[in-house]
């Protein structure tokens, strides 16, 4: 039953529901924390914690960094460029 109302929504809203298709500014799904977190759960996944405890904090750091730069058209190549030349991003 869940299934069925699920597709009756979908086809009710079709266009919204696909809009990332024809808007290239829509991302594909508009839950950009989840995207956030998802390598952090997968790299918990895979080595179960953080070893020592401040490497989690490094890395936490980054992605933060990262995903800031991302929300601002900033590219991570060139994030992370300015943040090894000791500069922020305009």
């Amino acid at each position: 039953m869940a299934s069925r109302n699920l597709l009756e929504c979908v086809l009710d809203y079709e266009t919204e529901t696909l809009r990332f298709m024809t808007d290239t500014g829509m991302p594909f799904t508009n839950n950009q924390g989840e995207n956030d977190i998802r390598m952090t759960k997968a790299h918990q996944k895979i080595a179960g914690c953080f070893r020592p405890q401040e490497d989690g904090g490094i890395f936490f750091q980054v992605r933060s960094y990262l995903s800031t730069c991302r929300g601002n058209n900033v590219s991570a190549t060139q994030a992370l460029a300015l943040l090894f030349e000791g500069t922020l991003p305009a």
